[in-house]
């Protein structure tokens, strides 16, 4: 191919995915009891080890990548081919400037090249499932311009609802007060999150108990009417290994014969929602609610 398809870690794309189609990623930072990591997909910090840290009390910090960092993904890249970068919400962190001022210098250093950046308005499963379907599009040999305009035409229907196992977590980044934290905690309330329209995360729900919780998440991406022939389903677990399968008995009573994979949250997303987060992600044939 003329060009190279990349995309960076808080897709939360899975590892053996990675290897197997050789897809490039730009690796965030995150640092856990004072040592800085970069989010390779579970290879420097498995993510076990990584909840279980924050059981134990850890608290990692995520944190943006600069200019300068971009700039030493992409210039190799561009010294020989064209590049197209399929990049996390832009409404989840201000990483995505750091990434169009390391395109707007390299494209004056390599005019001949073309530079192309998708803004996915997603995050973890639901970005994966947009790589995947764009590198399946790359694969076939498809432009970069038809693969960045699949991806800009479909990015609302990929979707990610999701539920955390202690409300302390969400507290702790701002999401909810500690009023509500306490509150929640005592009536065992699980929230129900879900990726917006306008490339945030909002409550959409909130229910009594675990397993009503992990039901909701079916419920709610049915009204979104997925087609299993179309793209896998992920299910998503931070360290919440039997939860995540009885997700995937549930997703298959509604869709028999489904692709269902079981897939891990990575530390981004997981330092703010914490161990026992469990998600669905899956390719609607509806686009998002606002």
């Amino acid at each position: 191919m003329e060009y190279v398809l990349m995309t960076d870690s808080d897709s939360d794309l899975p590892f053996h995915l990675k290897q197997q189609y050789d897809i490039p990623v730009v690796y965030m930072p995150y640092a856990l009891n004072g040592t800085e990591y970069f989010d390779d997909l579970g290879q420097m910090l498995d993510h076990k080890s990584y909840f279980n840290m924050m059981r134990e009390g850890a608290v990692p910090v995520t944190s943006a990548l600069n200019e300068e960092a971009y700039l030493e993904y992409f210039d190799p890249i561009l010294q020989e081919k064209d590049l197209l970068f399929i990049a996390f919400s832009s409404k989840l962190s201000c990483t995505l400037q750091a990434v169009y001022s390391a395109r707007e210098k390299l494209l004056k250093k390599y005019p001949e090249r073309k530079f192309t950046v998708v803004d996915t308005l997603s995050i973890s499963g639901p970005m994966t499932l947009l790589v995947l379907k764009a590198h399946e599009l790359y694969r076939a040999g498809k432009s970069m311009e038809e693969v960045a305009a699949w991806v800009e035409a479909n990015k609302l229907r990929s979707q990610g609802v999701f539920t955390v196992d202690d409300l302390k977590y969400l507290k702790r980044g701002g999401r909810i007060s500690s009023a509500a934290a306490t509150i929640g905690t005592m009536l065992d309330l699980k929230p129900i999150i879900a990726e917006a329209s306008d490339g945030t995360l909002q409550s959409v729900d909130k229910v009594r108990g675990r397993k009503k919780a992990l039901a909701t998440l079916v419920e709610r991406m049915m009204e979104f009417a997925p087609d299993p022939a179309e793209s896998p389903i992920l299910v998503l677990n931070a360290d919440a290994e039997e939860d995540a399968e009885r997700l995937k008995v549930l997703v298959l009573q509604k869709l028999p014969g489904a692709n269902v994979m079981i897939e891990h949250v990575g530390p981004v997303i997981g330092a703010h929602c914490g161990p026992g987060t469990t998600a669905v992600c899956f390719l609607g044939t509806k686009p998002r609610n606002p």
